[in-house]
């Protein structure tokens, strides 16, 4: 049964609307309510799985994450309407594809398993987005149910994933015409985003979900977020991945 924040949320993506307060009956009550939200979203919008966003506050904090809309995965040079994410930031990120299917199974993956599972790896520009006014002063599971505050992905070309690839610090640059985008030392606060694709693996297939080689998992901002305030071109490189840019309009 889609609840009233499901439908509103629903509603709130169809026409890019901004929800005022949530009443306190309408926020989740827990991350199981969050996440039953966001399959909801998906569900309703009949939207396929396109991949997922995951990510921790810190290197050992707990870990969350969300399904993508695969309609709100775009290549590397698209271009997008600024007026269709409000408000809009824009992080850069580094993403996974498996190089095999993991089926749903009554036994947990090991993260040994999910590890060696990994195909490729590739970089990402993540669009944040929310359908809430007030954010970011929004309840967090509230946050969580609106797909973890996703606008899009803007998805580089992927490169076969070597194990010795610096995931902890890569070298990388981001600009948005010509300014640098990157406030402070990169780092992703999750430290080896690696350790998160566990959770996720383990997370979609507990729910019946089967994690496919096609889905793009993007694990987190190494640049913090940075908010244009006009129209332009953003480009991201991480050293030893294709570089990718993605203009708004």
């Amino acid at each position: 049964m889609t609840t009233l924040l499901s439908q509103r949320l629903i509603d709130a993506r169809r026409q890019h609307l901004t929800l005022d307060a949530l009443p306190p009956e309408q926020t989740p009550a827990d991350a199981a309510a969050a996440y039953t939200i966001q399959h909801d979203i998906l569900r309703v919008l009949e939207a396929p799985i396109g991949g997922w966003k995951i990510g921790a506050k810190s290197d050992s904090g707990p870990i969350q994450g969300a399904p993508l809309p695969a309609g709100d995965l775009h290549a590397d040079g698209a271009r997008l309407p600024r007026e269709a994410f409000t408000p809009l930031g824009l992080e850069l990120e580094i993403a996974f594809r498996f190089g095999r299917r993991f089926e749903p199974s009554a036994t947990p993956y090991s993260e040994a398993e999910v590890r060696a599972g990994i195909g490729s790896i590739g970089a990402a520009i993540e669009i944040v987005a929310s359908r809430y006014a007030g954010w970011p002063n929004v309840d967090k599971l509230a946050q969580l149910a609106d797909l973890q505050n996703h606008g899009a992905l803007i998805v580089g070309e992927f490169t076969p994933y070597h194990e010795d690839f610096p995931c902890v610090a890569p070298q990388l640059r981001f600009f948005f015409e010509g300014e640098d985008a990157v406030k402070a030392t990169p780092a992703n606060p999750a430290g080896d985003p690696r350790r998160l694709l566990t959770w996720l693996v383990n997370h979609a297939t507990s729910r019946g979900i089967v994690v496919t080689p096609e889905m793009v998992v993007t694990t987190g901002s190494y640049t913090g977020m940075f908010f244009p305030q006009s129209a332009g071109t953003a480009c991201g490189h991480i050293e030893g991945l294709a570089p990718l840019s993605l203009t708004l309009y």
